[in-house]
């Protein structure tokens, strides 16, 4: 299942939303990796720059709160450093033992699904404050 940016996921934020589009677009690569069964190099190469892309976004995310002194900043920040965590867990899991079936739906649900949920739930928030400080 391939995931896409919808228009109920934009923040109205040039910025975050092209940096969706392509975290969107990084698990829609390694979930099609693995689902192809294409070699464990390929799975481990796109699951290093998701993790790599991740920290780039949350990065960028969070010096615009700082600049526009989101009041939530801390918490939005800890909600990064928990998927940071969880990304890596799951790559290292494909890196020592390869796609499975069930690491595969994992990463539907986990990073998808917490990513969807993010930006509904945190990062319109953050783009609502940015709007209206600017």
């Amino acid at each position: 299942m391939a995931y896409q940016m919808t228009k109920d996921l934009e923040t109205g934020n040039t910025l975050i939303d092209t940096e969706h589009r392509q975290l969107f677009d990084a698990i829609n690569g390694l979930l099609e990796a693995c689902s192809k069964g294409q070699g464990r190099k390929e799975v481990e190469r796109t699951g290093r720059f998701l993790m790599d892309y991740t920290a780039k976004h949350f990065g960028d995310e969070e010096r615009l709160q700082q600049r526009y002194k989101y009041p939530d900043c801390q918490q939005h920040k800890q909600y990064h450093e928990t998927f940071k965590r969880v990304v890596a867990e799951l790559v290292k899991e494909l890196e020592e033992k390869g796609p499975s079936v069930q690491l595969v739906a994992r990463l539907n649900t986990v990073l998808a699904g917490w990513l969807i949920n993010h930006i509904k739930r945190e990062d319109t928030k953050v783009a609502a404050h940015i709007r209206a400080n600017s």
